[in-house]
């Protein structure tokens, strides 16, 4: 069997499993875009081919997502932490180690993980990594929150502001930040909001979107009905604009807005980290 071969079974096999579309599909689609694998997911998007498309680059590693929060919500830290089993990844010696890598990054920055990592990996009898961390602090009046989902395979890490220096104290406050953390863990935000959606990003949806409107429309009639479905991606895609978990009638914007008002203060989602272990 030669290379090129191989190269192309691979590539039908990958895209199969983005896409879930069928295996002439793909051969299909990756001839049209002369072997380039993510212009055949478009392709197939734009012919309503690919049912599901999933995430692109996920590694095949295990491991879990910890968390540390300083004492009074005013900084924070998220990181990833591989191993080689989800057996491993269970075990209580992995995660008390993760939570005090955790713990460590956010007491002090900057500080050098290896010998840590090292020892783990000794006592473990994996291979350990500290694949990536993240430490936030809050910038003026306001607080950060951090949820680890089930099984530590999901972290989140969210700063919301205020303006007024006691806000954050209040128990609603506190309520809305933790139902923030939950609301970014299920809904999978990209954003905070529209104007932080990167914009090849933008302008590959849209392309995506022309190519499933019928042909012979007026090119403005297109682009209204590329404006409708893009405004449908915002609301899936950005934290603002996303429907409340607990409230789907209402959206994240005006939670915070309804929020504010009862605490008689102006309240922002200033940033938020989502990491899943892998991707």
């Amino acid at each position: 069997m030669s290379t090129s071969v191989v190269i192309d079974a691979q590539l039908v096999k990958t895209l199969r499993e983005k896409t879930n579309a069928g295996l002439m599909e793909c051969k299909r689609a990756l001839a049209e875009s002369n072997g380039d694998l993510e212009g055949a997911v478009d392709i197939l998007r734009k012919k309503g081919a690919a049912g599901a498309a999933k995430k692109a680059d996920r590694e095949a590693k295990d491991g879990i997502i910890a968390q540390a929060i300083a004492p009074g919500a005013k900084a924070g830290v998220l990181v990833e932490i591989n191993c080689e089993t989800d057996f491993v990844a269970k075990n209580d010696s992995f995660r008390q180690f993760c939570d005090e890598i955790a713990q460590k990054i956010l007491t002090q920055p900057g500080v050098d993980l290896e010998s840590d990592r090292v020892a783990a990996v000794q006592k473990i009898g994996e291979n350990v990594q500290i694949r990536r961390h993240d430490r936030m602090e809050v910038v003026g009046n306001g607080a950060v929150a951090a949820y680890i989902h089930t099984g530590g395979k999901v972290g989140v890490l969210v700063e919301v502001g205020a303006e007024k220096p006691g806000t954050s104290e209040n128990e609603e406050f506190k309520q809305l930040v933790r139902d923030l953390t939950l609301q970014i863990a299920a809904a999978h935000p990209i954003s905070v909001d529209r104007s932080a959606v990167p914009a090849d990003l933008v302008a590959r949806e849209r392309e995506v979107y022309r190519g499933q409107v019928p042909p012979g429309k007026p090119a403005n009639i297109v682009e209204k009905i590329v404006d409708g479905k893009m405004d449908k991606f915002y609301s899936q895609s950005c934290l603002l604009d996303q429907a409340f978990i607990k409230n789907p009638d209402q959206t994240v914007t005006q939670l915070l807005a309804e929020k504010g008002k009862a605490l008689g203060d102006t309240l922002s989602i200033r940033r938020f980290l989502r990491f899943g272990v892998g991707q």
